[in-house]
This record gives structure tokens, C-alpha cells and sequence, in this order.
């Protein structure tokens, strides 16, 4: 249970730490496109959404990574606000879809490790 406990606070630090230092975010949340049909990045996000409701977990994280755009610091942001949103699900869920706190934390890393941003 500690371990669980130390885990989840540290993917939830990394990612504020990430959202403050490259998004000068309070949030890690994304930011939807305003008056427009949205782009690639925001249809993407309501993608992965749809997918993790329904249990896809591992399949969302996969469609995440074939889809990142290094150049487009858009997708740092989504995948900031998709591993957020993993880490507020319960252990059951997680577990129930065969996805763990660990693979948060290892997916937000490498997310961030692809725009060169490196856990301090």
C-alpha cells in the first residue's frame, strides 16, 4: 500500500512538474482548441478518452506513442493529461484491464524522455 501510495505521488509530481515547467501550468489538464473543429491532437485526446473508459487502457497508450509528433509539444501535453488521468483511477480499474501505476509511470517518462525532458 505505501509503495502504491509512493508511486502515485510521484507520477503526480512529475507530471505538475512538467505541466509548470514547459506549459507554465498550474494543471496538468490539456487544453481542448477553442472555436475550432479541433485538430489532430485534440481528435487524439477524445480518442484516448473513449478508449480508457472502455478498458482499452494498453491499447490507448499504444495509439498514443504511434501518434507523438517530437515537433509538436501538443502531444507532451496530452500524454501529461492521459497519464493524470490514469493515475486518478482506482487500483481496481487498473488492474481489472491489466494496467498498473508502474506503467503510468513508466509511459509518462517516456513520453516526456521523447521531448527531451528528463525526471529530476
Amino acid at each position: 500500500m505505501i509503495q502504491k501510495d509512493w508511486v502515485l505521488k510521484q507520477i503526480e509530481s512529475f507530471a505538475n512538474f512538467i505541466a509548470k515547467l514547459i506549459f507554465n501550468k498550474d494543471t496538468t489538464a490539456y487544453v481542448l482548441e477553442a472555436n475550432s473543429d479541433g485538430d489532430e491532437v485534440d481528435r487524439l485526446y477524445w480518442r484516448l478518452s473513449e478508449m480508457v473508459v472502455e478498458g482499452k487502457i494498453n491499447e490507448a497508450e499504444n495509439l498514443l506513442f504511434d501518434e507523438i509528433d517530437p515537433a509538436n509539444k501538443k502531444y507532451l501535453e496530452l500524454a501529461v493529461d492521459f497519464y493524470s488521468k490514469l493515475n486518478l483511477l482506482s487500483d481496481e480499474y487498473l488492474e481489472k484491464h491489466a494496467f498498473s501505476r508502474e506503467e503510468i509511470e513508466e509511459g509518462l517518462n517516456s513520453a516526456a524522455a521523447i521531448f527531451n525532458v528528463a525526471k529530476i
